[in-house]
């Protein structure tokens, strides 16, 4: 990650992607060995997000997807966790509501306007609260150096985000796809920085039409 993804393209603030998310999708080269999750039981049993992609829900209970109480990858199973995170991003100004929202808010209506249940409001709740998609909106797409810098740019960006996540785990080989939703939205941030780019105040209209 930092050799190739970062260095190579400049080092520091220069990187098209984010650094993580390039390692981890090279790292599904070998999902045999990345998918194999043990629960807390000591168990090894399949994820709820992998039940999910066979049109199923989970076993697990939402309240055990909620807290944590389930097997998956580092980071990424307690959604109370990280929604605490964001709070404590949100109160030190650290990141703002756009990317997070807008991403979280499209899985969730999409997931909820098409759901593979018979029960709508479960099925959306389990997509938000299993595999990566609160790990990815919160802290992932997040990333100063790959996510855009206009405030309609972000919103764009996390619907992105949000709209590729269902289409890759609804029509995908993989069960999760979070790292390569934001992956893609990284590759298309110089083209958003130009959405809701403002005006020079005072600036000639032949300038500003020209920028």
């Amino acid at each position: 990650a930092i050799i190739v993804v970062k260095q190579l393209f400049g080092g520091i603030g220069r990187n098209i992607v984010n650094p993580a998310l390039a390692a981890r999708a090279f790292m599904f080269s070998w999902p045999a060995l990345m998918t194999g999750f043990v629960s807390p039981d000591g168990v090894t049993s399949a994820t709820p997000l992998a039940a999910m992609h066979q049109s199923q829900l989970p076993a697990a209970s939402l309240w055990d997807m909620f807290s944590g109480n389930i097997g998956g990858c580092i980071g990424e199973t307690s959604a109370v966790l990280l929604l605490i995170g964001f709070a404590y991003l949100l109160f030190r100004r650290v990141i703002t509501p756009r990317i997070p929202v807008a991403f979280l808010a499209t899985v969730a209506v999409l997931a909820l306007l098409f759901p593979r249940d018979n029960d709508p409001l479960t099925w959306c709740a389990a997509q938000l609260c299993s595999g990566g998609v609160m790990l990815g909106a919160i802290f992932m797409a997040t990333d100063y150096v790959t996510s855009p810098v206009t405030h309609l740019g972000q919103i764009v960006f996390g619907i992105g985000c949000g709209a590729l996540t269902i289409l890759i785990r609804y029509f995908g080989g993989y069960p999760e796809g979070v790292s390569y939703a934001i992956l893609v939205m990284n590759c298309c941030v110089v083209l958003l920085d130009r959405i809701g780019r403002p005006k020079k105040f005072g600036a000639p209209k032949k300038e500003v039409a020209a920028k």
